[in-house]
């Protein structure tokens, strides 16, 4: 359990992070514009990222296993766009209404849209692993 919070904590500073770098990306929190607030609309967007990626995505990385192989792994890419698509679309169906990628709208898919995911899912794992790489250096972790 206290991995899957420090994930969760670790995964909001890497939306914040992309939602800096990547303006098609945003999180408008829900409650007000209060530092708290913001804090807590990044952590909830996250827990839904972290329950999307401990259920959902090892279903479809074995029933993708062949396009991994025809595609040397870079099917990869797509896959953790479209995960982090599915979090956008879940953070609205719950009425958080705080994460949104530009083309990614109720009536469809924009490949604009799939694109911005794409590179957020590729940022996202690069700060992911350079702070868990942190916190093992500094033994937090």
């Amino acid at each position: 359990m206290i991995r899957f919070l420090v994930a969760t904590v670790i995964n909001a500073f890497g939306l914040w992070i992309v939602t800096l770098l990547i303006p098609a990306i945003k999180l408008t929190p829900y409650g007000g514009h209060d530092a708290w607030q913001v804090v807590l609309s990044f952590l909830a967007v996250a827990l839904i990222f972290g329950l999307v990626n401990s259920v959902i995505a090892p279903i479809i990385k074995v029933i993708a296993l062949p396009l991994y192989i025809l595609t040397f792994g870079l099917i990869s890419f797509v896959i953790n766009g479209a995960l982090l698509l599915l979090v956008a679309w879940i953070s609205g169906f719950l009425n958080f209404g705080v994460f949104a990628i530009d083309g990614f709208t109720s009536a469809g898919l924009s490949i604009t849209s799939l694109g911005w995911a794409m590179l957020a899912s590729l940022i996202l794992s690069v700060v992911a692993f350079i702070t868990r790489a942190t916190l093992k250096l500094f033994r937090i972790l």
